[in-house]
């Protein structure tokens, strides 16, 4: 009968530690754990700068009996602070030279509670009214000189879309129809066409801009309500404008679950959920920096689906309220080389239904053409 080995242990490789109300707080962003723990934690944590086992620090720190310093180091390893040979951390390779600035915000803001019951919520904000002020919604410079623009140029489709975006929370029941999908895909996602460059080779162009072309961004698309497509989980291959399927069968269920605490958006038609392949933008730009531009790539995208499902005449929204895990863990995605960013959707727009204020800089005749 062979014997068990003894566990070695190893500092994480993805903590960041922090002052906060005068407790020492440790935090592993990988794991999402956060802990409080005295001083001599950093010593513990300096010690298993590589594999040692237990009894090793025990023998180091000869002024403390040797059960409390096993009882520390497997509490430390309970956290997440301290690796356990047995139970090692996913490899974050790409993320090297990204970490631990970005890799802090990205992991650390995955999975957050969402506060949906309305009546809770508005005690919270009345509280923290109380407390603070609103912030002001523009700024002024009231001394500088003012300097009176003419009147801007509102005819034209392109303004009346434009003006037309809202974010919609109440849908049809009506199918949106899969020419206005297919529509909507290729004017966001679609490869429009290639650059050859020296070097880097051919380069995807779309419609919407992305740092150095790399267009670190995908879509895969639940449809539940889509006429002439079975329901399901798809994947975008944004170069063959095709749907690639990952699993069949979709339901409102689906998106009450991926978008917490946002029952309304259930009864949407379609739920476009945006990922990022983090190291198509890691390859070229190697600092940290550079995740401002993967999200803000996000951010383009999701305003170009906004207007061209606008200009369709359809029920856009968008929200960043996700269950990360959950999307991901659906998608068979490792969460650190690929990990959900962003989600639109869309349905068709309830009879009786008008989002879109009247405007005067409009004429009556200009109206919104839509289309299905």
């Amino acid at each position: 009968m062979s014997r068990n080995k003894t566990p070695l242990f190893r500092r994480s490789r993805h903590l960041l530690c922090y002052w906060r109300d005068g407790q020492l707080v440790f935090e592993n962003y990988l794991a999402g754990t956060r802990v409080s723990a005295d001083p001599i934690a950093l010593t513990i944590l300096g010690f298993f700068e590589r594999w040692r086992p237990a009894g090793s620090l025990a023998r180091h720190l000869g002024q403390f009996d040797p059960a409390s310093v096993r009882k520390a180091v497997g509490e430390l390893a309970q956290h997440s602070l301290l690796e356990e040979s047995g139970r090692r951390e996913p490899e974050m390779t790409t993320w090297r030279e990204w970490n631990p600035a970005a890799g802090f915000f990205h992991f650390s803001t995955k999975d957050v509670p969402y506060e949906s019951e309305p009546s809770r919520v508005g005690r919270l904000l009345r509280h923290r009214l109380r407390r603070q002020p609103i912030p002001p919604p523009v700024k002024h410079y009231p001394k500088a000189r003012q300097i009176r623009l003419p009147s801007p140029t509102a005819d034209g489709d392109f303004p009346r879309v434009l003006l037309a975006r809202r974010t919609w929370r109440q849908f049809s029941p009506q199918p949106v129809s899969l020419s206005d999908l297919s529509t909507l895909l290729k004017l966001t996602w679609g490869v429009q066409s290639w650059l050859k460059l020296p070097v880097l080779g051919r380069l995807a162009l779309k419609t919407s801009p992305s740092g150095g072309a790399r267009h670190a961004i995908e879509a895969y698309v639940l449809a539940v309500r889509v006429a002439g497509l079975a329901p399901g989980l798809y994947h975008y291959a944004a170069d063959s404008h095709r749907l690639e399927l990952l699993r069949r069968r979709a339901s409102p269920w689906d998106i009450r679950r991926f978008l917490p605490g946002q029952p309304w958006y259930a009864r949407a038609a379609a739920l476009v959920l945006m990922t990022a392949v983090f190291p198509r933008s890691q390859w070229k730009y190697r600092s940290a920096r550079a995740y401002r531009v993967v999200l803000l790539d996000s951010g383009h995208i999701c305003q170009t689906f906004c207007l061209a499902a606008t200009w369709l005449g359809l029920a856009p929204f968008c929200t960043l309220a996700l269950a990360d895990s959950q999307i991901e863990k659906a998608l068979g995605l490792d969460g650190i080389t690929e990990s959900v960013v962003y989600a639109a959707g869309v349905g068709m727009r309830p009879a009786g239904v008008h989002l879109t204020p009247r405007r005067r800089a409009i004429k009556p005749s200009a109206r919104l053409a839509v289309r299905g």
